[in-house]
């Protein structure tokens, strides 16, 4: 009669031990994230970070302006790179108009209440 049950497992053994992957727990990479920021008011900003570096942030921001008829800027971020910021609530705007460009919808994370 052998019984697997009683096999001893060490939970804190070095093999196979998830911290030593190349990509760190709780990393946020390979996702673009498009959030919103609740201003003063009825007033809101919408932020897009993650690009990939292939896309040129500057012609998308110009692209993003006068698709959906708002002002924006491109901000410097020490821990998020590049960030895009638009005026009011375009994060379905954005999403769809990304997934048309030909970024796959599983890589965009949309943020927000």
């Amino acid at each position: 009669m052998s019984v697997q049950n009683l096999n001893t497992f060490d939970p804190f053994a070095d093999e196979g031990d998830p911290l030593t992957s190349t990509q760190e727990v709780g990393s946020q990479q390979n996702y673009i994230h498009i959030r919103i920021q609740q201003r003063n008011g009825r007033k809101t900003l919408t932020t897009l970070q993650g690009l990939p570096k292939e896309y040129d942030a500057k012609k998308l921001l110009k692209a993003f302006k006068k698709e959906f008829a708002c002002n924006g800027t491109l901000v410097d971020d020490e821990e998020a790179g590049q960030v895009i910021q638009l005026q009011g609530d375009q994060r379905l705007k954005i999403s769809t108009f990304l997934v048309e460009e030909g970024i796959p919808k599983a890589s965009i994370k949309v943020h927000g209440f």
